[in-house]
């Protein structure tokens, strides 16, 4: 007999042969000569009917068999007069593998609200909203390792505990072997890190791009996809302490260049998802208009999270220069208002959240992305623009989210890199090995870092970040 998932059962409809299938149980009606279960095993969003007529199963089993049940069911399938469904399995055999208490068991067939959810976050697979984000997750994941294989780059893994800091944001999770009970202490009175594993301060990586730079400066074409950190005590919807990163990075490569491989990936990653998942993607379409039916009509979202995809494919995004967008948003309606939580006053501000999504959702109703940012409130190894104020940096921002890629053409010039340094103060004797790919055979090149978990919530529509990564990280939180 033929073991098989609900997915492939379902896409094949090969009836009147026997299957063996295994899953949990999300309903079941019963009379005394015939019950009906839906059984699912995570494989797809539909559910399988199994239809048990024999009276010797029904009293066996139909009493202990509940919402959560693990079961295993041999029989024949054959087609279904069923709305909503194709096939249906007549049950032959059954097996039940786990039980579940319906008096304590957590995910009841009924609709659970998001919080809910994630204070069970270990049963929320169980779920159609998590199931579906967690299928679109691993199809996006799939997606860029394919549109990046196909491209001719090479997958590079950076390290996770370092000694850098490419953001110079300082909010990182330290690594130490010593004990914290009995720090060594210098002469200066400070701990003392030639005693520690690495014989120096190391932590959890926030960035692989440094790294990866070396690896295109030999290889041409390069990506890393893997977890960073940030030590950052922001217990919102939007943060997570630990998150993936997708960061490529090209030698021979402009600032043009980075924003057309840029464009190319999210393309290319939505239209996969559409092709692959359309199911979990109409599902979750169909969850959000549901779910913001209750919100003001202004807090509502204009297009469905299927026509934003389809929009992301279709369309060419909007391109403008910091300068442009500052005009906008100084000139803008809420600023004049005095509508924005952080005012737009003086040329040189970093664009926040509020700031972003106006411009995607309100000034263009389209992706933007906005390039040659003032220095000031850049990386160091932003390549300098002839202005002296500029680099050649490019944001691109989505609705809903704001910001989704940050990237910039790197600074291949040895003398202009150091004077960045010793501008922010950043260490030169640190990054020795950093320096040194401009002093051997330097080159134009540029890279980008594309936050995973902001594309699955674009992609998904699900509004809290701690929903769509399957263990989040955040203050406070490291269970499971």
């Amino acid at each position: 007999m033929n073991k098989i998932i609900i997915k492939e059962l379902l896409e094949n409809k090969e009836v009147n042969k026997e299957y063996v299938i295994s899953g949990w149980v999300r309903t079941k009606r019963s009379s005394k000569n015939i019950a009906f279960i839906m059984l699912n095993d995570g494989s797809c969003l539909k559910d399988l009917q199994i239809i048990l007529d024999d009276s010797n199963l029904i009293d066996e089993y139909i009493d202990r068999i509940t919402t959560g049940t693990s079961i295993s069911v041999s029989g024949k399938l054959i087609k279904s007069e069923g709305k909503g469904q194709t096939v249906e399995l007549i049950a032959q055999e059954l097996d039940i593998l786990g039980e579940s208490d319906p008096e304590t068991y957590p995910i009841q067939p009924k609709r659970h609200t998001l919080d809910f959810l994630r204070k069970n976050a270990h049963l929320r697979f169980r779920t159609r909203t998590y199931s579906s984000v967690f299928r679109i997750r691993h199809g996006l994941s799939f997606a860029i390792h394919k549109f990046f294989h196909t491209n001719n780059f090479y997958y590079i893994h950076t390290p996770i505990i370092t000694s850098a800091d490419a953001e110079g944001a300082g909010e990182m999770f330290k690594v130490t072997t010593l004990d914290l009970m009995k720090l060594p202490i210098d002469k200066h009175g400070d701990i003392d890190y030639s005693k520690d594993f690495f014989e120096k301060q190391v932590n959890l990586t926030v960035s692989g791009q440094l790294e990866a730079e070396l690896a295109a400066l030999g290889l041409s074409k390069v990506y890393t996809f893997g977890p960073t950190f940030r030590a950052e005590n922001s217990n919102t919807s939007r943060h997570l302490a630990e998150f993936w990163m997708i960061e490529p990075e090209v030698a021979f490569s402009d600032l043009n260049d980075n924003i057309n491989l840029a464009t190319q990936l999210l393309k290319f990653v939505c239209n996969y998802v559409l092709k692959n998942y359309i199911e979990d993607i109409q599902f979750l379409s169909e969850r959000k208009h549901k779910e913001e039916q209750s919100l003001k009509k202004e807090l509502r979202s204009k297009n469905t999270l299927l026509d934003s995809l389809n929009n992301i494919v279709n369309n060419s995004f909007n391109t403008i220069s910091y300068t442009e967008a500052f005009q906008i948003l100084r000139n803008s309606k809420p600023n004049k208002k005095n509508k924005f939580k952080f005012p737009i006053q003086d040329w040189g501000t970093d664009f926040q959240s509020e700031h972003e999504r106006f411009l995607v959702e309100k000034e263009f109703n389209n992706p933007v992305i906005i390039t040659d940012y003032p220095k000031t409130i850049k990386a160091f190894y932003m390549r300098l623009n002839d202005d002296q104020k500029t680099v050649r940096a490019m944001d691109v921002l989505f609705p809903g989210i704001g910001e989704i890629i940050g990237g910039s053409q790197r600074e291949e010039r040895l003398s202009n890199l150091k004077n960045r340094m010793q501008e922010m103060s950043i260490s030169q004797k640190e990054l020795w090995w950093y320096l040194e790919t401009r002093k051997f055979g330097t080159v134009p090149h540029s890279g980008f870092g594309l936050g995973f978990e902001r594309l699955v919530q674009f992609v998904t529509g699900m509004s809290n970040i701690r929903d769509v990564i399957p263990f989040p990280r955040y203050p406070s939180h490291v269970e499971f």
